[in-house]
């Protein structure tokens, strides 16, 4: 058996990883990403305001690498969000639920 391509995905639209990471992997057709923060890819550093407004860069960080890998969010079949303060869920979903159309990812 062969063993499929691996091609790291990058891209300035996105923060950059550190030196142990690629900010994505496509595999076949499927296209893995790292983890996302609430960093502008230009200053380096996490935007500030509310958790929404780190929302909204964190998905569009992880946009801008499955753009660069040939995808986009509209893709995506599973997200996997970490909260550090579950007060914050309900901000977070109102943002998320605004960059993904039906049928939203797993």
């Amino acid at each position: 058996m062969s063993k499929p391509t691996r091609t790291p995905v990058s891209t300035k639209g996105a923060p950059v990883p550190p030196p142990i990471l690629s900010q994505g992997m496509v595999v076949g057709n499927m296209i893995y990403c790292s983890g996302q923060l609430g960093v502008d890819p230009t200053t380096g550093k996490m935007v500030e305001g509310t958790v929404q407004d780190r929302t909204r860069q964190i998905l569009r960080n992880l946009n801008a690498v499955l753009e660069a890998g040939g995808s986009s969010l509209q893709d995506a079949v599973k997200v996997n969000i970490f909260l550090t303060d579950m007060a914050d869920f309900s901000a977070v979903n109102e943002v998320y639920a605004t960059f993904f159309s039906d049928p939203k990812p797993s």
